[in-house]
């Protein structure tokens, strides 16, 4: 049975031009909000011991003060709640008022609270750490909205062919900004240590942790302000997305000659073909409709749930670098070193990690997700995730003795590589390319709000989860847990329901948007193939 195909020349342009120079800078500046949201979240955890130093120090202790649990908690879980209210609340502007409107908005934010992170009302601990928690949790709901707006812009600018790529190579923007949270702590750390010397703690408690150690964890902070502010200006100057101005704001006159500069082409405005598209009661539901349930809702369902899933065992990653780096030995006991060697240590651990456990994965992602598809690597990462927890899980006393901590550390960063080349990736790109237009920013932003508060959970139900069974030997300040090994088990299982789960989402490959939402179907047969959920 034919169906009827309606797309407009203006998106049919779209989806079969070559790869140009406008596709790179597009690639660049949605890219800035991930740079800034990994550079934020890799630095706090590299500035978060040298806090604890500053402003926790407890006279006669034989180590360092460390950040309290709670305060600890605080410091790094605001970034992650305003990060969830901002994917809900601009996904759902973004389709109201459109992409390149409120994605000035975001960046902005993101600038203004990267500064006012660095700065403090007061200098006792309390109001340092409230107004560092204060803007953070608005640096968060900043890059929040990043995530559906540059999702959105990217899938609606790309063509079908390379659509996957150009997305995924957004997403990888987080692995450099990974790598430039490390370079900016590593320099600044190093340049205050040669300039002003101090003594270990173990000599001079007091004396290790210097006075103008405070400006190093601010100017960190602050650094991650500068290349977004740098993009604002191309931001503004982008166009708003054709598919948004035809398909949503009805505005076929100026989506073509929006885009006409863009290609460089003529391109036919066919106000009447979009007038026909938008009116047709297949293009007129709602996300609360039964419409988009019958449509849509299983495929809403595989993106929330796989994002939520994968996100708890991917921000459970934190659990066990302090113990990688201790038993590599690549970090001293905190006794031995002065406040800005910690920094200097713990920043190069954390980037050479990355390098080669986190950062890989993601080009991987770029280079094959138009070959082999996303449902593939998704299926792929969650199988290999769950063999690699299993294998740290079951040996794990065995990796835990002296002499096979090299062991442990290669099968982490591979339970890593296949997080990044794999649902990592997979989670952020499918949600903006399978729902309507009018839709789309919507759906990405509650899909990766979910994968925020699986990371909530990763992050802090796993803290607590993970600690000793004996409650002598849990962390300071934490009640007893179910212990690592249990915990790795317990990750291993979500990440077999996450495979699960994958089969309810469709592959996109190759396919034009309006071909994968519908929108360019004549009414009766609208609905054909729309509810296939495992890819043929």
């Amino acid at each position: 049975m034919a169906q009827k195909q309606q797309q407009l020349e203006v998106l049919n342009a779209l989806d079969v031009a070559k790869t140009q120079w406008y596709h790179f800078t597009t690639i660049i500046i949605a890219g800035m909000g991930f740079f800034t949201d990994a550079y934020d979240l890799f630095c706090i955890s590299l500035v978060a011991k040298l806090l604890g130093r500053i402003y926790y120090h407890i006279d006669g202790s034989p180590t360092p003060g460390t950040l309290p649990p709670q305060v600890s908690a605080a410091v790094n879980g605001v970034a992650f709640c305003g990060t969830l209210t901002g994917q809900l609340f601009f996904g759902w502007l973004g389709d109201k008022m459109g992409r390149k409107r409120v994605y000035g908005m975001t960046l902005m934010l993101m600038v203004i609270c990267s500064v006012a992170s660095g700065l403090s009302f007061g200098h006792t601990p309390k109001s340092v750490m409230a107004t560092l928690c204060f803007f953070r949790f608005w640096l968060g709901f900043g890059i929040g909205g990043d995530y559906p707006l540059s999702a959105t812009i990217m899938s609606e600018y790309s063509n079908k062919r390379t659509r996957g790529a150009f997305i995924a190579a957004v997403f990888a923007m987080q692995g450099i900004g990974i790598i430039a949270g490390g370079m900016v702590a590593i320099v600044v750390s190093a340049a205050f240590k040669n300039r002003f010397p101090a003594p270990s703690y173990a000599v001079d408690p007091i004396g290790s942790t210097i006075p103008e150690s405070d400006y190093v964890w601010r100017i960190i902070l602050m650094f991650g302000a500068v290349p977004a502010a740098l993009t604002y200006y191309w931001r503004m100057k982008m166009p708003e997305t054709a598919r948004y101005t035809a398909l949503v704001a009805k505005n076929a006159k100026q989506a073509a000659s929006d885009m006409s500069k863009v290609l460089q082409c003529e391109i036919e405005e066919e106000q009447a073909k979009v007038e026909q598209i938008t009116t047709t009661p297949t293009n007129a539901f709602g996300l609360f409709s039964k419409e988009f349930l019958r449509r849509h809702g299983l495929h809403l369902l595989g993106t929330t749930t796989t994002w939520f899933l994968l996100d708890i065992a991917f921000y459970s990653q934190n659990l066990f670098q302090k113990d990688i780096f201790s038993a590599i030995g690549w970090i001293p006991k905190a006794a031995t070193m002065n406040a800005l060697e910690e920094v200097f240590k713990i920043a190069r651990a954390q980037t050479l990690i990355a390098l080669c456990g986190t950062v890989p994965g993601y080009w991987f992602t770029v280079a094959l997700i138009d070959i082999i598809g996303r449902f593939k690597i998704q299926i792929l990462g969650f199988a290999m995730m769950t063999v690699f927890m299993l294998g740290l899980a079951i040996p794990y006393h065995h990796w835990t003795t002296e002499g096979n901590q090299i062991g442990f550390v290669v099968m982490y960063g591979f339970t890593f590589f296949f997080a990044n080349f794999g649902p990592n990736s997979t989670t952020f790109i499918v949600p903006a390319e399978i729902f309507p237009a009018r839709l789309r920013s919507t759906c990405h932003g509650i899909s990766a709000a979910c994968g925020k508060l699986g990371a909530i959970i990763g992050s802090f139900g796993f803290l607590y989860l993970a600690q000793n069974q004996n409650p002598a030997k849990a962390d300071h300040g934490y009640p007893a847990g179910i212990g690592v090994r249990n915990s790795l088990f317990l990750l291993a299982g979500c990440n077999m329901l996450g495979l699960a789960f994958t089969f309810l989402v469709p592959e996109s490959k190759g396919k034009s948007l309006e071909e994968m939402s519908g929108e360019n179907v004549a009414e009766e047969h609208a609905a054909d193939g729309l509810n296939r959920t495992v890819p043929v």
